[in-house]
């Protein structure tokens, strides 16, 4: 009864624009934000080293002339395009343009006569087993990131209807092929996925033929067996939403689509399940570095790769797999959206971690690829999974989706709102904005963060305005100050503070955070050996110890701590040219040595201790 009451509300849109949501925060224009340091050093050795070193976008095209060799392929080229679409939003580099430019014209090239840009022959679509309609999804999603970014081209917004329209004349309710029983798994999640690009396109052409397909999407659950809107309706939490099936992935992928479904819709019932999937995720599958998903002790035939109540699991000592990358990356994306939509600061405090920890902690040093899957104990980096390799070079959905996180560092550090800016990151940066009146303003970020938690902004709008600045208070941070013009403001954890006054040239926004090392006490996983132990945090940065200085770096040990759970300890120059932190620590045996978790360097069989063992007493 409750699935046909929401589902009649839903459809109920289906004939009229029911109400819009506005954005609380949303992108300021491309090339507005310049990141000095760390950040801008990783995006760079990505965006040479990958995107325009090693991709090779035209054989990824060629799938769609000669086939693919195994399913699912058709996605790398959407991939790849959309990291590069929003590195140009970022860079406006006229070398990553033309590769582009060509990119999009040769693909372009393979359109079908029935609209469709498909690995498939017109007489196997829609393809079930080989992942036609997921393939579609993301070269759909490329083409739109390329049309938005880099050339607003008229060809390719029309072969994008074209597209969308052949797939709406072969997926839906019977005699068409119903899109939930479409897909290589067991639950056809991945098929529903292209509830996002779909409702792009509903919102760059307002076609009500688009919003109508996408509330089908809606109303067919998500799954062969499951409703998954409906779970999450329900508070079900994520690792029982799909039966044997919760690949965290594509779940989210999915509601990143039902977050653009909202924000057309503005739907109570549909906020009530981005929200409960959001605070589920967020309590009980987010791990300490922000990723999420492991193969122990739930799911092991999905390969670590299934929501598993990892927050509670993720000590379990038989985990082998975990955190895959694409779920961290597609959680970040849904973070944002969250985030842009409520103006909250919680989402953007789980995007934080997770960049810091997990995205760049999956990253190749040499800037070329990222991870499969990551491990807090052992070997950290696991670059096997699906993919294949193209003359010699290995790429899988991983090393893709890699690049769109750090793509989307620049598009959500600095955001814009009706009141004024709004700083979500602290990383050093040069920022081009506009104030609520339309006028230029200037905002200059000094900092070494998170080096330490010191933090100068300089604003300085054209002309003397009202308008308000938030910045983002993290929750990790219990002791804060915050000045404007060297006078204290009160602010709280966890919250944007909203700073609302005439602004003029040279004014100033002081800020220091208590960057300080904490001892984070382990949880009691559900298997015997998932208990007693510790890990230890620097602000938002999550330490670890280095088998590649520290050969003693999983022996059981002992934090020294006080009262708070704070550690004293000592900031040292790194053992490693290429660790950016390094701390002594002291324990009750003696010091040890500790890295940030990102850049503990395990390609080269080399092993990492997150969380440390305790020394039984």
């Amino acid at each position: 009864m409750l699935r046909n009451t929401i589902f009649i509300l839903l459809f109920s849109l289906s004939a009229t624009l029911f109400s819009q949501v506005k954005d609380q925060q949303f992108p300021l224009a491309p090339n507005s934000i310049k990141l000095h340091g760390n950040l801008e050093n990783d995006i760079q050795n990505s965006l040479v080293n990958w995107n325009k070193g090693v991709l090779p976008y035209a054989t990824f095209v060629d799938l769609f002339r000669v086939g693919r060799t195994q399913f699912a392929l058709g996605e790398m080229w959407g991939k790849a395009t959309r990291s590069a679409s929003l590195f140009y939003r970022y860079t406006q580099d006229p070398e990553l343009k033309t590769i582009l430019d060509e990119t999009v014209k040769d693909l372009l090239s393979t359109e079908r006569p029935n609209g469709s840009i498909s690995c498939s022959p017109i007489e196997k679509q829609p393809e079930s087993a080989t992942g036609d309609i997921w393939e579609r999804k993301y070269v759909m999603l490329g083409l739109m990131d390329y049309y938005d970014w880099v050339n607003h081209d008229p060809a390719v917004l029309q072969s994008l209807i074209r597209q969308a329209d052949c797939v709406i004349d072969q997926v839906g309710p019977a005699p068409k092929s119903p899109i939930n029983q479409m897909g290589w798994s067991s639950e056809k999640i991945e098929s529903s996925t292209i509830l996002e690009p779909i409702m792009r396109l509903y919102q760059m052409t307002g076609y009500q033929r688009y919003l109508d397909f996408a509330t089908y999407i809606i109303e067919a659950g998500g799954a062969k067996n499951h409703d998954l809107f409906e779970n999450a309706y329900n508070n079900v939490e994520p690792y029982k939403m799909a039966g044997t099936y919760p690949k965290a992935y594509e779940i989210t992928s999915l509601f990143e689509g039902l977050a653009k479904y909202y924000r057309v819709t503005g739907k109570p019932e549909v906020k009530r399940m981005l929200d409960n999937y959001y605070n589920n995720v967020r309590t009980k599958e987010m791990t300490i570095i922000g990723n999420g998903g492991a193969d122990q002790p739930y799911f092991p035939k999905v390969n670590g790769e299934a929501w598993t109540n990892t927050a509670l699991e993720q000590t379990h000592p038989n985990i082998k797999r975990m955190m895959e990358t694409c779920v961290g990356v597609t959680w970040m994306k849904y973070c944002s959206q969250l985030m842009r939509l409520t103006g909250e600061s919680s989402p953007m405090d789980q995007i934080e971690r997770y960049i810091y920890n997990g995205l760049l902690g999956a990253m190749k040093p040499t800037g070329d690829g990222f991870s499969y899957a990551n491990l807090l104990n052992g070997k950290k980096v696991n670059a096997s999974g699906w993919g294949r390799s193209f003359n010699g070079l290995l790429v899988t959905c991983c090393n893709l989706s890699g690049p769109v996180g750090l793509s989307y560092i620049p598009l959500i550090a600095v955001t814009n709102s009706e009141r004024g800016p709004v700083i979500n990151l602290y990383n050093a940066a040069d920022v081009n904005a506009t104030t609520p009146k339309g006028q230029a303003l200037g905002l200059k970020i000094e900092t070494d963060y998170p080096h330490s938690g010191k933090v100068k902004i300089h604003v300085n709008p054209e002309k003397a305005e009202r308008f308000a600045v938030q910045i983002r208070i993290p929750e990790w941070s219990k002791k804060n100050k915050v000045k404007v013009n060297g006078k204290s403001l009160k602010v709280e954890s966890g919250q944007y503070a909203i700073i609302d006054r005439e602004w003029k040239n040279n004014d100033r926004i002081e800020i220091e955070f208590e960057m300080i090392a904490r001892v984070i006490d382990g949880p009691q996983g559900s298997a015997p050996g998932s208990e007693n132990f510790q890990a230890v945090t620097w602000g938002p940065i999550v330490l670890a110890r280095d088998e590649n200085i520290d050969p003693t770096f999983n022996q059981p040990t002992k934090i020294k701590e006080n009262k708070r759970g704070v550690v004293k300890v000592t900031k040292t120059t790194p053992t490693r040219s290429d660790a950016r932190m390094e701390f002594i620590v002291p324990t009750t045996k003696g010091n040890i040595r500790m890295v940030d978790y990102a850049s503990v360097n395990c390609w080269e069989d080399s092993h990492v201790c997150t969380w440390l063992p305790l020394i039984k007493e």
